[in-house]
């Protein structure tokens, strides 16, 4: 989430994220650091699927207007939704909720929730 942050509130390439974010993040395990490259790298490849999902799913909200830490946690998490799909849902929307209430306004959760749920049921096999 927050190389997202870092790629769209800087407007930077992703190789100038991944360049300035590892040399600031101090010791990170690997599978960690490969977790996060490939999460990453799936949000920058289908970034105009994932927001037009979000927008989709986020009645009376603009992308542009949504408070940038909940944008690019639910490109996040709409990123491993596509990427991951051994990744249970439920799952997904957990560890986003977690992630929110350590770095979003408490008034978010509820707004992330309602769309991160209503994207997973739109992306269940019908």
């Amino acid at each position: 989430m927050q190389m997202l942050f870092q790629a769209d509130l800087g407007r930077q390439t992703p190789d100038q994220v991944r360049a300035t974010f590892w040399n600031s993040a101090g010791e990170v395990a690997p599978q960690v650091r490969g977790f996060a490259e490939d999460l990453f790298r799936v949000a920058v490849a289908e970034r105009q699927k994932i927001d037009e999902l979000i927008q989709a799913h986020s009645t009376n909200w603009r992308l542009e207007r949504m408070p940038a830490v909940d944008r690019n946690l639910l490109r996040m998490a709409v990123a491993e939704m596509l990427g991951f799909k051994s990744t249970p849902f439920p799952v997904v929307l957990n560890e986003a909720l977690e992630i929110s209430r350590r770095y979003s306004a408490p008034e978010s959760i509820n707004f992330l929730n309602g769309v991160l749920d209503s994207i997973a049921h739109s992306l269940l096999p019908k």
